[in-house]
């Protein structure tokens, strides 16, 4: 693996003066820590200075995602990255213990749970998940434009 980040592969070769920013918190698996884990992205990403809708988007998707791990596996803990580089914002989540097949997209309206994924899919520019590897759990993460030229 790449160094610099256990969640989230290289996203590309830096070049120089290339800004490239990370952070990374971990919470326990509890209903409680989700609003923890919006309150530490919004603390962050008013520090990068976000354009206001990537901001809102970001904060939505941080906590579907912490949600999803919460409720839909059996963790002890969450761990959450946050990478700034150029004019993308990737989010990533990393539970413990995860379902077989991974994270789903459910269309029906008549299942009150599980539309988390549909408001990450119609937010981001992209989002997928991974194994962890070594039995770690599994890896959701959802990339989002910012700035100026954001064409979402």
């Amino acid at each position: 693996m790449a160094p610099g980040s256990a969640l989230i592969p290289r996203l590309m070769d830096l070049s120089p003066g290339t800004e490239a920013l990370r952070y990374c918190f971990a919470l326990p698996a509890h209903p409680e820590s989700v609003a923890g884990a919006r309150r530490l992205t919004r603390a962050r990403l008013d520090k990068w200075r976000l354009d206001a809708d990537a901001h809102d988007s970001a904060l939505l998707i941080v906590s579907e995602l912490v949600t999803n791990a919460v409720v839909h596996t059996m963790s002890s803990r969450v761990v959450c990255e946050l990478r700034r580089l150029d004019r993308r914002l990737r989010i990533a989540v990393q539970d413990q213990g995860h379902q077989s097949g991974g994270p789903q997209l459910r269309r029906t309206a008549d299942d009150e749970h599980g539309r988390g994924l549909l408001l990450v899919d119609a937010m981001c520019s992209s989002w997928g998940s991974r194994d962890a590897g070594n039995g770690t759990g599994r890896i959701v993460w959802a990339e989002l434009p910012h700035g100026p030229e954001r064409s979402c």
